[in-house]
């Protein structure tokens, strides 16, 4: 988080960018496909996934939201007009406590504080995005999006971690699965 948060808002946009970029260019995302994607925590200096949000909207591919409500994270489809809050934490999200129901994701673009070389997340340490993880397709791909790429092992795995199938830096798109496209 540190490294993270010593990147000037001008840096950290560039590299949102590049992240934006390689995304586009190894998934390809189309219309009508379905994407779950976080909204950024600002003071967090995370991702700008506006960018993503934007994107998805002018191709006419759905967008799903992260919301935590009664301590569990549901998914709320979004459009170009839904109206959005700030709550206790600081964090923009939608208006609605509607619950999509959906799970038959194509990808789930994921926050994370850190990616090891094996797709092992370091997130908030709430564990809402497992939860999310064992209650989707399988066919769904689970990517992380970070700013740096991995160069150490997490070495505390829990038994309900579940990994990452590719992490997305502003250099190159990793894959952590074998039989990878």
């Amino acid at each position: 988080m540190q490294k993270r948060k010593a990147l000037s808002s001008d840096e950290a946009f560039v590299l949102s960018e590049n992240i934006f970029s390689r995304f586009l260019d190894y998934f390809n995302p189309k219309d009508g496909q379905k994407i779950h994607i976080f909204i950024p925590i600002e003071k967090f200096n995370e991702i700008n996934t506006q960018i993503f949000i934007t994107y998805f909207f002018e191709q006419n591919i759905r967008v799903y939201v992260p919301k935590i409500v009664e301590d569990k994270l549901i998914a709320i489809e979004i459009f170009e007009d839904s109206a959005f809050e700030t709550n206790n934490w600081g964090i923009s999200e939608p208006v609605s406590n509607e619950d999509s129901g959906e799970t038959n994701f194509d990808f789930v673009v994921t926050p994370l504080l850190y990616c090891d070389p094996n797709g092992n997340r370091i997130g908030y340490g709430k564990g809402f995005y497992d939860s999310l993880f064992q209650n989707i397709s399988h066919n769904a791909k689970k990517i992380g999006v970070n700013y740096f790429n991995p160069d150490e092992y997490v070495d505390d795995i829990w038994e309900n971690d579940i990994p990452l199938d590719y992490l997305v830096t502003p250099e190159e798109v990793l894959s952590f699965f074998s039989g990878a496209e």
